[in-house]
């Protein structure tokens, strides 16, 4: 199963919406079927049978349609990949999603991390909703989820949920990654 963020509540879709329309459909047809003076012309064990159908075949739908129609995901057209890190450099690879709302506060964070180290620090974003299967080898459970590689391409740390870009940088500090600030305009980056 792929990582959700839990404030996303998952696939943003219609399936959703048609699971909850087909039980609401399902509680009016059993209780139709029950008569208006409420004695009931069928089993309690029917109508329940009924029920469990219905909600088994919208599930089955939904999962076919989430697996079926996810980006990336068709062999034909092959699934996104994560590059690989540059020779020497230290690799933040955030794992997330554009629905998410936490991932979506990481985005310029991410941004501004690109632009201020270029040269300095590779950093990646994958959507793993949109490219599962370039989340797999990461075994992440919950998005967004930061990792941390080292210049050898070792993983030194990882972090689940928002980080800001404060605490980004003091982590790098921490592991040991020095990080200058940006160089002001003008002014050439020592190497």
């Amino acid at each position: 199963m792929l990582a959700q963020c839990p404030c996303s509540g998952g696939d943003q879709g219609a399936g959703p919406l048609l699971f909850f329309g087909l039980v609401a459909c399902a509680v009016w047809l059993v209780h139709r079927i029950g008569g208006k003076d409420g004695v009931s012309r069928m089993s309690k064990v029917w109508k329940t049978a009924i029920v469990v159908v219905l909600v088994a075949v919208v599930a089955i739908v939904i999962i076919n349609k989430q697996m079926g129609s996810s980006p990336g995901t068709d062999p034909a057209k092959g699934a996104a990949q994560v590059s690989q890190p540059a020779a020497g450099l230290p690799r933040l690879l955030d794992l997330g999603s554009t629905t998410c709302i936490p991932c979506k506060m990481m985005a310029p964070i991410l941004e501004e991390l690109k632009k201020d180290y270029e040269g300095r620090l590779q950093v990646e974003f994958v959507d793993v909703m949109a490219n599962p299967d370039a989340a797999t080898p990461y075994k992440i459970s919950l998005i967004p989820t930061q990792v941390f590689f080292d210049a050898s391409g070792k993983e030194r740390f990882r972090h689940e949920g928002f980080f800001s870009k404060e605490d980004i940088l003091a982590k790098w500090k921490e592991l040991g990654v020095d990080l200058p600030a940006a160089p002001a305009v003008g002014e050439t980056v020592p190497k």
